[in-house]
């Protein structure tokens, strides 16, 4: 099974910047994307033989979550118990032997104006996510909004009281994984340096790899043995984000 995420900072714009092109090529099973920044009677792109679900904003031009999956799920919610769903952050499917989220954490922005909020956001995260974990496994793919450990941003010493490399921030992070989940791609790549997901438009971040790793897949700890690849695509542009993957032995 191969699932792909990627925050396309718009999708509307990412079509313009070969979107389209990198959907086909990636033959995933579940594709889902970050950051719409549409509605969905705006929402244009309809592959062949996936089905679409989406989670907008109230705010026009702001947020939301899609999901794009071959294989019809048991069940979808969105939100957390209804929360959430205001800003479009999560969008759950339940399948047979597992579940997968698609999730768009809030950033806590300049200043951290949002640092509370993103807090609460986390504890309703986690608790969620441990709530499904007691029923069956837990897949959760998305941008999170943190970089982890210093080795996932280019310059941590002086990002230390910047959103999404916060003390709080990261405690959050490692209370999510001390609750029963694994980071993918760490678990993989211990000491893989300068792996980013995530570059800023200014000053020539991403021609220089000045970047961050806030895009993941989280797993149930028990699914790390099923997983085969994962793997960022620092190649494909189109957004200041690019595709995370993960290749790993389940069945529909």
């Amino acid at each position: 099974m191969k699932l792909v995420s990627w925050n396309v900072n718009g999708l509307r714009a990412c079509m313009g910047k070969g979107f389209a092109d990198y959907f086909g090529s990636s033959d995933a099973d579940i594709f889902c994307i970050q950051e719409t920044k549409l509605q969905k009677h705006q929402l244009e792109f309809s592959p062949q033989g996936y089905e679409t679900y989406i989670s907008d904003a109230e705010k026009k031009g702001y947020s939301g979550t899609a999901v794009f999956t071959r294989h019809a799920p048991e069940n979808v919610r969105y939100g957390i118990d209804g929360l959430y769903n205001d800003e479009g952050r999560l969008i759950t499917l339940e399948y047979r032997d597992f579940y997968f989220i698609c999730c768009y954490s809030p950033n806590s922005q300049d200043g951290l104006k949002r640092l509370d909020y993103r807090m609460t956001f986390e504890d309703d995260l986690r608790t969620y996510m441990t709530e499904l974990d007691n029923e069956k496994p837990v897949i959760l793919t998305g941008d999170l909004n943190v970089a982890h450990e210093p080795i996932d941003l280019k310059n941590p010493s002086s990002n230390t009281s910047n959103a999404g490399f916060t003390p709080q921030e990261r405690e959050k992070f490692t209370s999510l994984l001390n609750a029963g989940f694994s980071d993918v791609f760490r678990m993989l790549n211990p000491e893989l340096k300068d792996a980013y997901s995530w570059w800023s438009y200014r000053f020539k971040a991403r021609e220089r790899n000045t970047g961050w790793r806030i895009d993941y897949f989280v797993v149930s700890d028990r699914l790390m043995e099923k997983v085969k690849e994962s793997t960022i695509e620092s190649s494909v542009f189109g957004s200041d984000h690019c595709p995370v993957t993960l290749d790993i032995d389940l069945t529909f």
